[in-house]
Order: structure tokens, then C-alpha cells, then sequence
């Protein structure tokens, strides 16, 4: 049975307040090592959205009383979090919760980790490894959200392009399988996807070329956080906003401004700030031998949220509440 981890979860720990993590986690002023368990979290890009998601660890650690070694691989290569992880395995940490960059790619690296650490991955899942749980979105039914989204911003059709940092990412591949079956049937067709490698640059370059070779197109939309403001910059510094949809996921503070300000039609929120929270939860019981919430399925999954005009100021605010930022 899929274990739903739903938003009044979420809510109900924004009163409790965040403090955000340093780097690393586990190591006090003097860089002397607390003694306390220490699990580890890592990224697969450096993007703002990971941001919310230490909020959750630290509130975790906190909680708990263990110690979160919060590590971001500023290249976003697969080669990174590698490297990220032996050191890990290293310097002594019980469990790590990983976004595998390149998960099929990764089967070697994270079955070595799994058979020397606890180890369970978040955001991007690999199921042929031997990881104990994945935790975070069902990113097909994501993916057939935004679809959902899409036909409310083109009701009449159209042409669409997706931009995403690389198909390779288990995420990806299933957002973009959930939005062509939301689409099948209807009056919309995707051109093409357009993958950046995480280059916000190229990112950019992307949308205005996409602008300037298919001037027909209809919406576009980004598969990962940082694609949303990538495409919002594109646009208006291409002089058509307004003129084209925008639909795209996660909660950066450009893609709600751009939201509020009626720029992007919509985005699918995930909530990274449980990534973060459930992640560490679950590895710090696992380092007790108690593996009672890990489901059959190994999958812990996270609902997402549909933010438009209607519900951005709302969403927003308890957002900032959450990271502490209020």
C-alpha cells in the first residue's frame, strides 16, 4: 500500500518554526564532531528548491536529536554525488538520502552505498537499486497534473514545448510520460523537449530560441524548478509575455512572483521541506533497527499541489512560515 503523506502534515509543522541548517550538520563551531547520529542529504543540483527541503532536515535533526550533513553537488554531474557520497561513507554517517542524478547509470554507486550505509533515495527515484525507500513525488501523477494544468491554460489547443535539465532523471522521465497521457486525445502537441544539463544559461537560451523557431508555440513548460523562472526571464526579455502560456513546477520565488503577477499560468508544487523532514525520519529509525515504516512497496509518496492566481497568496505565506522566512 503507497503510504500518501498529505499537506496538513506540512501545516501542522509550520508552527513549530524552522532554523535553518549549516554546512555541515553535524560539526559545531570548532568543526569538532557533536557526537550525536549523523545521516546525510544530498542534492542533485544546486537549486533554490533544495532550500526548502534542508528546512525540513533541520527541523528533523532537531527533533530527533541527530546531527544532517546537508551536501549540494554545485556541478550536478552524477560523477559529484559520487564523489559526495564516499566521502560520506567516510567521515562515518549511518544513512544517506540521495536524488540520483543519473539513476540507471548509478546502480553500481548506490548498491555500494546500500550495503554500507542505510540508504534511501528522494525527489528522483532508482528502483532497480537497492536502496531501502524512495521518498517524495509520484512524478507520473505529476506530470499528469500539469498535463491537466496545460489544457486549462490552451482550452482551445495548441503547440507546446517541455524544458527540463536531462531525461535521465527518473523524474523527468515520468513527468513528461504523465503529461503526454493527460494530453493524449486532446488538441495540443509537444513539439520537442529541450534539456539544458542544469546550465541555467543555456536554460535561458532554450525558451528564446524555442520563441524564435516556433513562434506558434502555444505554452511552455518546465519540468524542473529552475526551468520556471528560466522561461519567465526568456519570455519577457523576449517582449511576448502575455502572449505565451507558461505551466511549470516547484515553488521557487520567482515562479510564485511570476504566478501572482499572472506571468505563468500555473505550477505543480512538490513539497521538498517533507522530502527533507520524512528522509531523515526514516533513516534515523532505520539506524535503530526499526524498519516498521518502510511499506512493502518501498515508496513514500508525497502529494502535490496545484498553485494558480487563486491560491498563490495563500500558498505563499505558509511557505514562508515554513522556511522561516515570514
Amino acid at each position: 500500500m503507497r503510504v500518501l503523506v498529505g499537506m496538513g502534515c506540512v501545516f501542522a509543522a509550520l508552527l513549530a518554526g524552522c532554523t535553518p541548517s549549516g554546512q555541515p550538520g553535524s560539526e559545531g563551531a570548532d568543526g569538532a564532531d557533536s557526537g550525536k547520529l549523523r545521516l546525510a542529504f544530498v542534492t542533485n543540483n544546486a537549486s533554490d528548491f533544495w532550500k526548502i527541503a534542508e528546512a525540513g532536515t533541520t527541523k528533523a535533526a532537531e527533533e530527533l536529536g541527530c546531527d544532517v550533513l546537508f551536501r549540494i553537488p554545485s556541478r550536478g554531474t552524477a560523477e559529484e554525488q559520487q564523489s559526495i557520497v564516499q566521502d560520506l561513507i567516510v567521515s562515518g554517517v549511518k544513512g544517506i538520502a540521495i536524488s540520483p542524478k543519473d539513476p540507471q547509470n548509478q546502480i553500481e554507486m548506490l548498491n555500494e552505498a546500500a550495503a554500507q550505509v542505510h540508504l534511501v533515495t528522494q525527489d528522483s527515484d532508482a528502483p532497480e537499486s537497492d536502496r531501502a525507500c524512495y521518498i517524495g513525488t509520484n512524478n507520473f501523477d505529476a506530470g499528469v497534473a500539469a498535463g491537466e494544468l496545460i489544457k486549462e491554460a490552451l482550452p482551445e489547443g495548441g503547440r507546446i514545448m517541455l524544458f527540463v535539465g536531462s531525461l535521465d532523471a527518473q523524474n523527468a522521465q515520468d513527468r513528461k510520460r504523465g503529461i503526454e497521457q493527460a494530453l493524449a486525445g486532446s488538441n495540443i502537441t509537444i513539439v520537442d523537449t529541450r534539456t539544458d544539463e542544469t546550465d541555467r544559461s543555456k536554460a535561458i537560451a532554450n525558451v528564446q530560441d524555442t520563441l524564435v523557431t516556433h513562434p506558434d508555440v502555444g505554452c511552455l513548460v518546465g519540468l524542473w524548478s529552475y526551468n520556471g523562472p528560466a522561461i519567465l526571464n526568456a519570455v519577457r526579455d523576449s517582449g511576448k509575455l502575455g502572449q505565451v502560456k507558461i505551466v511549470c513546477f516547484d515553488e521557487e520565488e520567482e515562479t510564485l512572483q511570476g504566478v501572482q503577477d499572472g506571468h505563468i499560468f500555473g505550477t505543480i508544487v512538490q513539497q521538498p521541506f517533507k522530502f527533507g523532514y520524512e528522509s531523515v525520519k526514516l533513516l534515523y529509525e532505520m539506524a535503530q533497527g526499526d524498519f516498521s515504516r518502510v511499506p512493502p512497496e518501498k515508496t513514500i509518496y508525497i502529494d502535490t499541489v496545484k498553485v494558480t492566481q487563486e491560491n498563490v497568496d495563500a500558498f505563499w505565506q505558509r511557505l514562508k512560515e515554513l522556511t522561516g522566512k515570514a
